[in-house]
């Protein structure tokens, strides 16, 4: 195991040196506009100070139910306290969040009958991967009938419905990866080459759920998912956690999954059907599902159950004159803990992923405080658990807001900070779905900086970290960040420091906190733009909206519609 310690005297010493003739030009430490935070408040300094001590070894890769999450928690409510920041209205500075940790062993087959020639009997890993997250000891769909449902979506706006005149209750549906349009290159139907969120693997459960399927198989394709079957047979495997419901997940599919695309193929000629001719028809308006054949699956899991509560930790400084109203930021505390051992390492800290974003939301957070002109609306700093099992802690919050959600302005999200410098461009993820993107490229333009949108938007990264689970349920929500190219070093440098990070740390224990290679001037640059995103947004009397085809706008609308009015 390598270790990596320093005294903080010397680790800001270290961090000093590292960031000597690099402010960031143009950026807003040396702006003087009214308003704007006082310089000594969000630094690179600090930045560093709270990364060196949440990706230590002491903090265990603060994973979620282990000492680490006691850990971390207890240092970032220590913040908040020490900054003056108020507790959450339970009175205290966290909000419990009940999960439920279920352990599946799936079948070592999945059996389908009915269709020409022999029984197919699939294989566990090799063939299908399959869970579940009903909070029961065993799941299993017996001679359950299978349903080609297209892409499984559901989208009034673009006049849309793979499930019209389906009647899946009971049976299983088989659905397609990504969004119509995508993999044949139509840009007329929904947002061409742009994942929405009814692409989404999340979404495709979500919708099989509400029209009563008992099961739901979704063909994996690489392209389209954008990660290879390996990345599949990984992530669905051991221990995960889940939401606590009080129906016990009954209103989730018994099996939810995956099938390999060539898989997907075998079933549908069993079915005596061409799987292309049905790809070709789920890409054109009209689609209509159509059961499989006389095809029916069979197959289990089995459950070792363990319910406990993590923690979302909270921050509340009051608005001055519209107190009821709140600008949120978020940034998920915890990473992955101890695992497999890597170069005689085995904590996975998290210094990026996401240190580096909590370490943001605190300086900001200590930038209000010390900010001489005070928020009008309310600002709410929310460290979030759970992200890396599956946005859980901002899920969580979305399901349960301690403050309604209709008088929430808008969130604003930290995830994996670049380290690599002060950048000249802000890319936005799901560039083009709310005004924030104005607000965001006035904040850009006063460090002379220029927006650009997220250059894979076909990968879906918008609905990949915390923000998303705030615009779910209609919310506004910007994440946005420096990353394509370096203010002096260009876009080679930019682009070889994110692959480099990308291949060889991500989710490996050398994310380490390595302040004499790092260079977090572009830290302090990209919180210091969010803190003017939030100081504007706070000084308003209106909200930004969902722009037109955003599918998020439809559900703002109907939560602004349902609130009762004041």
């Amino acid at each position: 195991m390598r270790f990596f310690a320093l005294a903080p005297a010397a680790a800001a010493l270290l961090l000093l040196a590292g960031c000597q003739g690099q402010s960031s030009s143009g950026s807003a430490a040396t702006a003087s506009a009214p308003g704007q935070v006082p310089a000594d408040s969000i630094s690179a300094r600090d930045i560093g100070e709270h990364i060196r001590v949440l990706a230590s070894d002491e903090f265990q890769g603060r994973k979620p139910f282990t000492a680490g999450e006691e850990k971390a928690t207890a240092y970032i409510a220590a913040e908040f306290k020490r900054l003056g920041l108020q507790p959450s209205p339970n009175g205290t500075y966290f909000q419990p969040v009940p999960l439920v940790e279920i352990t599946g062993t799936p079948a070592a087959t999945m059996q389908v009958s009915g269709g020409k020639g022999q029984p197919l009997t699939l294989k566990h890993l090799q063939d299908y991967v399959a869970f579940t997250e009903r909070e029961q000891p065993k799941v299993s769909l017996t001679n359950s009938p299978l349903v080609f449902a297209g892409y499984g979506v559901v989208a009034p706006e673009y006049n849309w419905n793979d499930y019209a005149g389906l009647d899946v209750k009971g049976k299983t549906v088989v659905v397609l990866i990504n969004d119509p349009g995508f993999e044949i290159g139509d840009t007329t139907l929904f947002k061409g080459k742009a994942m929405t969120y009814y692409g989404r693997w999340t979404y495709k459960y979500e919708e099989a759920a509400r029209q009563g399927a008992a099961g739901v198989l979704i063909v994996h394709n690489t392209k389209p998912a954008s990660y290879p079957w390996g990345v599949v047979q990984s992530s669905w495997t051991g221990a995960k956690l889940y939401p606590q419901t009080a129906d016990k997940g009954a209103s989730k599919p018994a099996i939810e999954g995956w099938v390999q695309l060539d898989v997907a193929k075998r079933l549908f000629a069993a079915a005596g059907q061409n799987y292309d001719e049905a790809f070709a028809a789920a890409n054109k308006r009209g689609f209509r599902g159509r059961p499989l054949g006389n095809l029916a699956v069979s197959t289990s899991v089995s459950n070792q159950l363990r319910r406990t509560e993590s923690k979302n930790v909270v921050g509340v400084l009051p608005g001055t004159t519209r107190p009821d109203e709140y600008i949120l930021y978020t940034a998920h505390w915890d990473h992955i803990g101890v695992g497999p051992v890597v170069a005689g390492d085995s904590i996975y800290n998290g210094a990026i992923d996401n240190a580096s974003g909590v370490a943001a939301l605190m300086s900001i957070a200590k930038g209000f405080a010390r900010a001489k002109e005070k928020p009008a609306r309310s600002i709410v700093f929310v460290a979030v658990t759970g992200e890396e099992q599956g946005l859980l802690g901002s899920a969580y919050y979305a399901a349960h807001p301690l403050f309604p959600l209709h008088k929430t302005v808008a969130d604003l999200n930290m995830d994996a900070l670049s380290a690599a410098g002060p950048m000249k461009d802000l890319t936005v993820v799901g560039y083009g779905q709310s005004e924030l993107d104005e607000y965001a490229r006035d904040a850009a333009q006063e460090q002379g900086r220029y927006i650009a949108p997220d250059p894979t938007p076909e990968q879906g990264s918008f609905f990949r970290s915390d923000h998303f689970s705030l615009a779910h349920v209609g919310v506004p929500a910007l994440y946005a960040s420096g990353r394509a190219e370096h203010r002096t070093k260009g876009t080679s440098y930019a682009t070889q420091q994110r692959e480099e990070y990308r291949s060889k740390h991500y989710h490996q224990p050398s994310d380490e906190y390595t302040p004499e290679q790092w260079d977090l001037t572009g830290m302090e640059q990209d919180a210091r733009l969010l803190f003017r995103v939030g100081q504007r947004l706070a000084g308003e009397t209106t909200f930004p909206q969902w722009k037109a085809g955003s599918e998020f706008k439809a559900i703002r609308e109907k939560s602004l519609k349902a609130a009762p009015r004041t």
